[in-house]
């Protein structure tokens, strides 16, 4: 039994003074804790929070300046990076990631890697491919199916490799030449028979969509997820509160491409669309927060120069963009645990949750940047860091 002795808990449900008992990978005890455990992480005058859940990433991307060079290595370098990408997440105090987008089963098999102890990092939850239109956005490294019968396809191959949520690419985006960033590229006859053959077998959906019309489109279809939803109206965002669609909206994606510009090597044309995009995606954030959307935590974490163990600096972008800390803290916990089908294992500090936690010197409800620097990891019982 290892004991995390003299913190303050923080998570969703607010905050208290209480020792955190873990057996098996699981909290056993909060609060009332055996006095004499086989081990005892010191958390004295510190915080002891839930792990971050970021509910967008990509394994096999590293941060580079231009993702499409990536089809320059081979399956092998891929998944060494994606190797690598995963110990810096977990490192970083990203306890779960949900992967939205690889290459054939390199993330299904990332997550089965990590499961059975062949590599550390955080749980893994996998798409495999994405269902893109052909020529569409990330058609590069996604699965091209046209019309109904294509897209159905498309989606009961991935639901056979094993697939925890179906993504597809509703609009065209920023990291594809000649792809229109906000247009509509599946349309919603496609994007339901998606929802539909993945609901199927029970297994939620994620639509990145840029434009207007085409997250109307995908919220309409019953999509679970809008990634990005950078040009969001009013409507589009009171359409996804009424449908309980959750918002993950990435800002690190935007902004590491605009920090870094064309000096850096990223390409004109995502700079270009990215400078375009910035006032739009702040102007979504208060739609969002007006109607009341469901926000989860996501950073599109290996774009570039937006690399898996700076996760947590997200959070600090939401709460810049409108968010409270409290909100930011719930967005990248129990948000994403429950858009992720996982709110009764991770995202909280409780009995019977996975111990899934992180050590942070400060108040992360008083300094969101607190998450930045983690004293210590826990993943599923064992310190990490």
């Amino acid at each position: 039994m290892l004991v995390l002795r003299g913190g303050t808990v923080v998570d969703a449900t607010g905050a208290r003074e209480a020792d955190v008992a873990v057996e098996d990978g699981e909290i056993v005890a909060v609060g009332d804790v055996p006095d004499d455990p086989d081990e005892i992480l010191d958390a004295t005058g510190q915080f002891v929070a839930p792990g971050l859940v970021d509910a967008h990433v990509h394994l096999m991307m590293d941060g580079r300046p231009d993702p499409a060079t990536i089809n320059d290595d081979s399956e092998s370098m891929l998944a060494y990076r994606a190797a690598g990408n995963l110990e810096d997440a977990l490192h970083a105090g990203v306890t779960t990631v949900r992967d939205l987008g690889a290459p054939g089963t390199l993330a299904l098999d990332a997550a089965a890697a990590v499961e059975e102890g062949v590599i550390d990092g955080p749980r893994v939850l996998a798409c495999g491919e994405n269902v893109v239109m052909t020529g569409g956005h990330g058609h590069w490294f996604g699965r091209e199916a046209d019309g109904v019968p294509e897209v159905k396809k498309a989606v009961r191959e991935q639901l056979k490799r094993g697939a925890d949520v179906v993504k597809c690419m509703a609009t065209g985006g920023v990291l594809t030449e000649g792809a229109l960033t906000g247009a509509p590229e599946l349309d919603e006859e496609e994007l339901e028979t998606l929802v539909s053959a993945a609901s199927a077998k029970r297994v939620p959906t994620a639509a990145h969509a840029h434009g207007a019309a085409g997250i109307k489109n995908a919220v309409r279809a019953g999509i679970s997820s809008i990634e990005h939803g950078t040009f969001m109206d009013r409507e589009a965002a009171e359409l996804m509160a009424d449908r309980g669609t959750y918002w993950v909206p990435t800002g690190k994606a935007l902004f590491g491409i605009i920090d870094a510009g064309v000096e850096a090597g990223v390409p004109e044309f995502a700079v270009e669309k990215s400078e375009a995009a910035a006032e739009s995606w702040a102007k979504s954030f208060d739609h969002a927060l007006d109607a009341g959307v469901p926000i989860a935590m996501g950073t599109d974490a290996g774009t570039p120069f937006n690399f898996h163990a700076d996760a947590a600096e997200e959070l600090e972008l939401m709460v810049e963009h409108g968010l409270t800390p409290e909100h930011a803290l719930a967005a990248a916990t129990v948000n994403s645990a429950d858009l992720l089908g996982l709110d009764d294992e991770v995202g909280r500090v409780a009995e019977d949750y996975r111990a899934d936690l992180v050590v942070l010197d400060d108040d992360p409800v008083a300094d969101v940047t607190a998450w930045q620097s983690p004293t210590n990891v826990v993943a599923r019982g064992t310190v990490v860091r």
